[in-house]
């Protein structure tokens, strides 16, 4: 399972050895915060894949890890079975459009990214962040009008 971290620049999801060999890539992928449009949980994330297989590895209704390419452009997908998920959409990330986890996190990074980390420079988990044990401050939201 894929470990999310998040500060105040970053979502990185940090790959493990099986991982980064299943899905044909050397490092984490790294998603600046700025580019990230929606966050989306589903339970059924074999219906968000789109595209074919470029990169990584397909077994299909069992796993799917790697670099998918879609007419629009590049997803990145983590897929285990069939185990809730998170559809991550993408504006102006250089790599992806969308990145495609199986996670059973993904409600605590819906609730991570509404935050605001203290510790700029400091990664934190996903998990402890939307826990509380991370000191946080939430977001400011912009007045209607």
């Amino acid at each position: 399972m894929v470990t999310l971290l998040l500060d105040s620049t970053q979502l990185e999801v940090v790959l493990s050895a099986t991982e980064r060999a299943l899905a044909f890539r050397s490092d984490d992928v790294r998603i600046a915060r700025s580019s990230i449009r929606t966050v989306q949980l589903t339970d059924d994330a074999w219906t968000w894949l789109r595209g074919v297989r470029a990169r990584g590895s397909h077994v299909p209704g069992v796993l799917a890890m790697g670099t998918w390419k879609a007419a629009g452009g590049s997803d990145f997908v983590l897929v285990r079975r069939r185990q809730p998920a998170v559809v991550i959409d993408l504006d102006g990330d250089a790599e992806f459009q969308r990145v495609v986890l199986t996670t059973r996190h993904g409600t605590a990074l819906q609730q991570a990214l509404r935050l605001e980390v203290e510790a700029e420079d400091e990664l934190a988990d996903v998990v402890d962040l939307a826990t509380g044990a991370i000191q946080t401050h939430p977001t400011p939201t912009q007045p209607e009008g």
